[in-house]
């Protein structure tokens, strides 16, 4: 069983009837201990599906799937699978690492022992357990970012969803976070859909999704989709760093 289906998806904004659809029937799955890439330049169309993904709207037509879970029918169950990293940071600055970890178990109805036992757990998964007592006004780029997706796995999701995680990081700080996605994938099986611009956070192995003015263009393992659809997207973006190769290049 996939671990998140899109499944023909469409979407109109309201007042926009004469524009194409944001979203033109979007169609793709992501299994269980996998990393999925979802590449498109702005305005591609990935905020618009991570908001049809985590229920801030609902589609004109097609069907999510969460973990076996229709995010139409079952709504709480699909979400209450699903971890979260949206764009724009979510932290509260003046909470320690540690603070903000148990404010938000707190959220999922997690207290007590077993809030703190999900908090280092999580914690320890993402390398930040030493960090615990430090404000997150302190922490560099980086270690917000992975304490941002620490949280998001404090109840144990299946899917996990990241919406352009690295922006504002400086290279080697995305490569880092992305290495470490990837092995976190491998190691919990978790389904991860990565939404991201940049052709350089894309490795070989991974699944890929390219999405171009809300359709998708092409889909595939990285490595046999290849420096065609590279020189392709350039062309149709204008230029992204980096080729579908499976090695990183300079941002």
């Amino acid at each position: 069983m996939a671990g998140l289906v899109v499944d023909k998806v469409t979407h109109l904004y309201a007042g926009r009837s004469d524009h194409p659809p944001a979203l033109d029937q979007v169609s793709f799955s992501v299994d269980p201990g996998q990393f999925c890439a979802l590449l498109g330049p702005n305005g591609a169309g990935k905020s618009t599906l991570f908001g049809i993904l985590t229920r801030l709207f609902a589609p004109k037509s097609g069907r999510v799937e969460v973990a076996g879970h229709d995010m139409s029918r079952a709504p709480l169950k699909a979400l209450a699978r699903m971890g979260v990293v949206f764009q724009q940071p979510t932290l509260d600055l003046d909470l320690t690492v540690w603070r903000n970890m148990l404010y938000f178990a707190g959220l999922h109805g997690i207290t007590g022992r077993a809030a703190k036992l999900a908090a280092s757990e999580a914690l320890d998964r993402l390398a930040m357990v030493e960090r615990g007592s430090e404000r997150v006004r302190d922490l560099n780029g980086g270690h917000r970012r992975r304490l941002e997706i620490a949280r998001a796995l404090m109840h144990r999701p299946e899917v996990l969803l990241l919406d352009e995680p690295t922006v504002g990081l400086d290279a080697q700080t995305r490569a880092d976070l992305v290495a470490h996605v990837h092995q976190l994938a491998r190691d919990s099986g978790l389904a991860v859909l990565w939404a991201t611009h940049l052709t350089d956070e894309v490795h070989a192995q991974d699944a890929l999704v390219v999405l171009h003015r809300g359709r998708v263009i092409e889909r595939g393992v990285a490595e046999q989709v290849g420096p065609e659809l590279t020189q392709h997207f350039l062309a149709l973006t204008g230029g992204l760093t980096g080729e579908l190769t499976g090695e990183r290049q300079p941002a």
